[in-house]
Order: C-alpha cells, then structure tokens, then sequence
C-alpha cells in the first residue's frame, strides 16, 4: 500500500494549468513540522516535500489558502519515470485546527 497522511503548511503553490490531455494540475510545496517520538526520545520531524493536486482536487487546492495549515492524504511516485525525485500527489485535504 502507497498511503501517506500528514499535516503541513501550503508554503508555495504555482497557478493552475493543464496537462496536454487538458487535466488540471496545481503544484505546490508542503512543509511539515512535527515532534515524534523514536526509541522512547523526542524528535523534532521537519521537511519540505513537492506535492501535486490533479483533475478535481487542483481546482479546491487552488483556492486553499496560501500559508494555511491542512492535514493531506495522497501518495508518493515519481517525478518522472527516469527520475529518482519523489512527488506527493493529493487524493484528499481538509482544514487542520
């Protein structure tokens, strides 16, 4: 199973465009912040990872604010088929209170 949940920040999003076979796709950046615990020790958890929201969850993430804080479901793949990059792409979002 390729699943993963998180909660992040919307820290850039690019404007929507469209795929030659005119699906709509948003990119974005995610940036995370947690504490997590591993081996009974607190950890500190940050990174930033590029995300992708296509066809009809690009037109809600497009309207999402900027800077605002959501918990995101989604999967990871490829950039590319040749490239070794990760991208997470949005199957899902709603607002973190």
């Amino acid at each position: 199973m390729n699943q993963l949940q998180f909660i992040a920040t919307i820290a850039e999003r690019e404007i929507l465009r469209y795929t030659p076979a005119g699906v709509p796709i948003v990119s974005a950046v995610l940036l995370h912040s947690s504490q997590q615990t591993e081996a009974g020790v607190a950890r500190l958890v940050e990174f930033e990872i590029a995300a992708s929201a296509e066809d009809e969850i690009s037109g809600r993430f497009n309207q999402a604010e900027l800077g605002g804080t959501y918990q995101f479901t989604g999967f990871l793949a490829r950039k590319s088929r040749n490239s070794k990059s990760l991208v997470f792409h949005l199957t899902d979002f709603e607002n973190h209170i």
